[in-house]
């Protein structure tokens, strides 16, 4: 089991897309399964597919590379030459870690042991609101014993270095000891349209900072322990009864951490119909439009928190990383109005910073310490599918298949992943110890694809509901577990 008193943090020991995030334009998710006559032969191959795994450390070497080639290009007035960097992880299902025999038994986590597909209904998946049988892609359904991701500047770099790793464990030959079952790419979007999800929104600044990773924290960036995202070092904790206490996990899943992989589909024609059918009145009806998307959301497409600045966009918040995450939700009228962020919103279900620190022993139906930094997830994906097209905009439907690949990391699923979708986002009551219940989360909150409303989105009637159609649609997905560096060198891999 893993020591009260691991070594000291090693950087070279963790894979790179936990901590740090591999540097990326595109990604590709390549999905497997592993021969079952050739378990042995693909644990010893495995060990020729390590030295070509990126570590934490790398990533870092990475962004000083990026760094200095852009100061370089500052400094000559000219653009910035993209680096040829590809970075390559691996991750294992409950599935494939018991088909290679490695007894997880003990690894801490019922959620990972149960697998996605057994959480569907949990997580208020389509297709398991009478009967458990989710509306995914047939792969998730069948199950997949892991997954290897490969990131870097462009298509070409992802292929070949794609293609060196199939050759390790001879895809597509007779003597294959594994089979690829599905294949995702997603790629950064272009243009303006960079840093945003597919509805238009900045995505991704509120991540929390990892101690003695992050070398500092921006204003209002939260600063968590390691153990929050990798297992076996402080912060590691159950945290279901009064007293915290440490996990207690097999040696071998030290500085591993669990990737929750969700599939989603975004239906973006029909989420912009819906603001520009329903705009709050008052402003310009664009402007309505627009106000209701922040509102729903909790920032502006810019990424400026509506918290801090409710009635129009501020880009110049936006894009500043000292004052675009500065904020608790703390402000007097906060606590009790929807004046400046309605409790519904994205940001605030998933992320509830003073609403859930501040709750009172009798409004606060969960049992565990008052602090949102054990419920805290390192968000790594990546945007899929094309941009909206002319004549999609146009009849406001979605014909070309888009959204977010969606990949969370944290030490425990129960305390992450799952919590913030099945009892923040899907749970119509939270924000707790508010005058109205909110209702979903208007953006990822799932009812089994049944109805969902929110009360709170026009502040001149904040007790008004409104009824909303589902515009992001699970299609698959998995609980994976990354181990570190050293445990496929001891562990996974055969000599």
């Amino acid at each position: 089991m893993t020591s009260s008193s691991p070594p000291p943090l090693d950087l070279n020991n963790v894979q790179g897309d936990i901590l740090a995030g591999l540097p990326k334009k595109t990604q590709t998710y390549f999905f497997f399964l592993i021969d079952e006559s050739r378990v042995r032969e693909f644990r010893a191959q495995l060990a020729h597919l390590i030295p070509l795994l990126t570590t934490t450390a790398d990533v870092f070497k990475h962004h000083e590379s990026i760094s200095q080639s852009k100061a370089d290009a500052a400094r000559r007035a000219v653009p910035p030459p993209l680096l040829k960097i590809s970075a390559v992880n691996i991750v294992f299902s409950h599935k494939g870690l018991a088909k290679i025999g490695i007894n997880d038994s003990e690894i801490g986590d019922s959620a990972f042991l149960r697998g996605m597909l057994a959480d569907a209904p949990t997580l208020g998946d389509p297709g398991t609101a009478t009967a458990d049988n989710p509306d995914w892609v047939p792969a998730f359904k069948q199950g997949v014993d892991g997954m290897i991701l490969v990131s870097g500047e462009c298509h070409g770099t992802v292929a070949d270095k794609l293609a060196e790793i199939e050759r390790i464990f001879f895809v597509g030959a007779p003597s294959a000891t594994i089979h690829e079952t599905l294949r995702i790419v997603g790629d950064v979007r272009p243009g303006k349209e960079k840093g945003h999800e597919h509805f238009g929104f900045a995505d991704g600044i509120s991540q929390p900072a990892i101690r003695g990773v992050d070398p500092t924290n921006n204003p209002g960036q939260e600063f968590v322990d390691p153990g929050v995202t990798i297992l076996g070092r402080k912060g590691d904790l159950d945290i279901t009864g009064t007293t915290p206490k440490p996990i207690q996990r097999p040696s071998w899943a030290l500085d591993g951490s669990f990737l929750a992989f969700r599939y989603l589909f975004q239906l973006v024609p029909e989420f912009n119909t819906f603001l520009k059918q329903n705009p709050i009145a008052g402003p310009a009806p664009d402007l309505g439009s627009e106000l209701l998307g922040a509102r729903m959301v909790g920032r502006w497409k810019s990424g400026a928190p509506v918290d801090l600045t409710p009635t129009h966009d501020d880009p110049a918040i936006g894009k500043d990383n000292s004052r675009n995450n500065n904020f608790s939700y703390g402000f007097s009228e906060d606590a009790q109005t929807q004046d400046r962020c309605p409790f519904a919103a994205h940001t605030r279900k998933t992320n509830p910073r003073a609403d859930f620190e501040k709750l009172t022993p009798q409004s606060k139906p969960v049992a565990g310490p008052l602090s949102t930094s054990n419920r805290r997830i390192v968000r790594r994906g990546i945007q899929f599918g094309p941009e909206v097209s002319a004549a999609e905009a146009a009849d406001g439907k979605t014909a070309h298949g888009r959204g977010l690949l969606f990949a969370a990391y944290q030490s425990n699923i129960a305390n992450g992943f799952q919590f913030v979708q099945h009892s923040w986002a899907n749970n119509p009551a939270f924000v707790f110890g508010k005058p109205v219940a909110p209702g979903f989360d208007p953006i990822i909150g799932q009812n089994s694809a049944g109805a969902r409303s929110v009360i709170g989105m026009n502040p001149s009637s904040q007790s008004t509901k409104l009824t909303l159609p589902t515009w992001v649609v699970p299609k698959g997905g998995e609980y994976f577990f990354s181990p570190s560096i050293p445990a496929l060198k001891t562990t996974f891999a055969l000599s």
